[in-house]
């Protein structure tokens, strides 16, 4: 059977013209199709028609000078060949164009073709230019974006991507299918930007302007034109340095080497940093242009009283923020009295005369730390104008008594790192709002704090005296006080009873960094705070045992007793065996002390939920 097969192939292929084997060989000198891949076109397409068939239609190609026969058809590879059936039936061959050579939309300039490898090169040029820009470390943001990137810098125009051309297309296809008239393209050459002046502009030679007013150009000094319609931003960025920022509203020209403020004329600009720069000099007329100007930051300049002039701010009428840490500035400038910070922290400021914030009625914060001033240099006078005053910072001066004449309204006193050595009784009966007093790093003594000096403050919950020379807690504390800071002094008692008069009680007191021993705390230590203290901190003091006193602190969660000279856990003096209830301690520390852990009863902390929360290790002398 096999041998019959082969014998009739045989015999077909030889008698047949248009069998498989029948055919001759192509020339060499023939055009053939080469091998493409389906949906790309092709980087040198193989014409499959002579030259001189302008109608696209396939030709007949002749083999050796030989007649055209239909089988000499050219077709793409690699398709199968088709019968001689089927290519007597088949309709003549439509060539079809690349995709990049497809015919524009009618009506319009088609634009010039280009090769794939030209479109490549366009479509690749764009990433380069992303890549460039980031080589060279330009500052990228969303909010805060630079100079260079605003609305003033335009691309060049006609450069359309292919994405977006091909998109115009299949927009426009689609509009007139629907039946949508679409606005006619502006003629070659023609600017894709809209006018920014009138058919028929008018001059208006006294403000400098060209225009109608809704879009003008704007005449600067040189001559030149620049759009006036620009944003307020824009406006103020063209003559500030170009590594400065802008979001919206706000101009940062932090840290650029400015050694002067150009003049600016931006009324919507409501911020204005300019920290860390050389300014030495501000005229009068500087922010003339800043009508609508919040927030200046002035701070880290070279800014002295002759160069600042007295009426820099004036005209500033809604300015609510003024910062002018880190100058030389010797006297408090005229200040507008709309404003409602001020922030003069590390100046050379000889004195707060009567007249220093004359008409900031206004104002909420008052910043003058770090301005070396003694008590004979601030008025008693100097916080009336102040009405409105909540938080008033004198730190790292050389105060030796709280200034006189604070504002009634005062909420929050910061008189950290002075030489304050007494606290009168009167000194703070005018402030009763007073909330939080900070009074660290001093040199009071419990003996030069009047009896009196604030039990009668009915708000004051905080009250920072740590950092001092204090012997024993001092007696007389404000009667509302929650929070008591008095680590790193010198405390070695606490006495019965100092807590007693307090309602609803303390629920913080730090009393680490000091000299306690078991004999300076008694049962009665902290009668008062049963059920109000939360956080007692003990850490870095001389203990050899377990202060008494600790199992009525009912509301107690925090307790630090490390690093001190502990050496036993007696039973029932963290936790009462006794009674079936559990502690609401979350956090016991006892690491750093001289504890033999194998000695510690197994009861001893039973009254604690999670064991974790109980730290013991490392003991002194054992390896962390």
């Amino acid at each position: 059977m096999r041998t019959k097969v082969l014998t009739m192939l045989a015999f077909w292929v030889g008698c047949c013209s248009g069998g498989a084997l029948g055919k001759e060989a192509p020339s060499l000198r023939e055009a053939i199709a080469l091998p493409t891949l389906r949906g790309l076109p092709t980087p040198q397409p193989v014409p499959l028609s002579p030259p001189g068939s302008p109608d696209g239609q396939v030709r007949l190609i002749p083999r050796n000078n030989g007649p055209a026969r239909p089988e000499d058809r050219q077709l793409d590879w690699p398709q199968a060949r088709p019968t001689l059936g089927e290519r007597a039936h088949r309709a003549p061959l439509q060539p079809q164009a690349p995709s990049w050579k497809q015919p524009a939309r009618p009506g319009l300039p088609q634009r010039k073709e280009l090769s794939p490898a030209a479109l490549e090169q366009e479509r690749v040029q764009p990433q380069a230019t992303t890549i460039l820009e980031a080589a060279v470390g330009r500052p990228r943001a969303r909010k805060l974006r630079p100079l260079w990137a605003s609305g003033t810098l335009r691309p060049r125009e006609g450069a359309v991507s292919t994405e977006e051309g091909q998109g115009r297309k299949a927009g426009g296809r689609d509009a007139r299918r629907r039946g949508l008239k679409l606005p006619r393209r502006p003629p070659k050459g023609a600017s894709c930007q809209p006018a920014l002046v009138s058919q028929h502009p008018q001059k208006d030679r006294s403000r400098g302007h060209i225009g109608d007013g809704s879009s003008t150009l704007e005449v600067t000094g040189r001559g030149q034109k620049r759009p006036a319609g620009l944003g307020m931003a824009e406006q103020a960025l063209l003559s500030l340095p170009a590594s400065c920022l802008l979001a919206q509203a706000a101009v940062a020209c932090r840290n650029v080497k400015m050694k002067h403020i150009p003049t600016l004329n931006a009324p919507g600009l409501t911020a204005l940093y300019l920290a860390e720069n050389e300014i030495a000099k501000i005229p009068a007329h500087t922010f003339l242009g800043l009508p609508n100007l919040e927030w200046l930051d002035l701070s880290k300049n070279k800014l002295d009283a002759r160069g600042l002039h007295p009426h820099a701010f004036k005209n500033l009428t809604k300015l609510k923020r003024l910062n002018l840490d880190g100058n030389s500035l010797s006297t408090v400038p005229a200040l507008p009295t709309s404003l409602q910070e001020l922030k003069l922290n590390d100046n050379l400021l000889q004195g707060l005369h009567c007249g220093s914030f004359w008409g900031l009625c206004q104002l909420l914060t008052l910043e003058v730390e770090g301005n070396q001033l003694h008590d004979r240099d601030i008025s008693p006078l100097a916080f009336q104008p102040l009405r409105s005053l909540l938080y008033l910072r004198l730190d790292r001066n050389q105060l030796r008594t709280i200034p006189p004449g604070l504002p009634a309204s005062l909420q929050e006193l910061h008189l950290d790192t002075n030489h304050i050595e007494e606290v009168r009784e009167d000194v703070l009966n005018g402030s009763r709002s007073l909330s939080v007093l900070v009074l660290s790093n001093n040199r009071l003594q419990e003996d030069r704090l009047a009896s009196r000096a604030w039990i009668d403050l009915p708000k004051l919950e905080t009250l920072d005296l740590s950092h001092n020379r204090l012997v024993h807690v001092p007696s007389f504390l404000p009667r509302g006080l929650r929070r008591l800071a008095l680590h790193h002094n010198r405390i070695e008692r606490i006495p019965g009873y100092v807590f007693a008069h307090m309602k609803p009680g303390l629920e913080f007191l730090h009393l680490s960094h000091n000299s306690l021993r078991d004999n300076g705390i008694h049962a009665v230590s902290f009668l008062g705070l049963h059920s109000s203290l939360a956080e007692l901190l003990l850490d870095n003091n001389q203990l050899q045992a377990i202060p008494r006193g600790l199992l009525g602190l009912k509301g107690l969660q925090v307790l630090h007793l490390s690093h001190n000279k502990i050496r036993h856990v007696p039973l029932n003096s963290i936790c009462d065996t006794r009674v079936a209830q559990d502690s609401n301690l979350i956090s016991t520390h006892l690491e750093n002390n001289l504890i033999d852990r194998r000695r510690i009863p197994p009861t001893a902390f039973s009254c604690i939920r999670a064991y974790h929360s109980v730290v013991l290790q490392p003991q002194q002398g054992e390896a962390s």
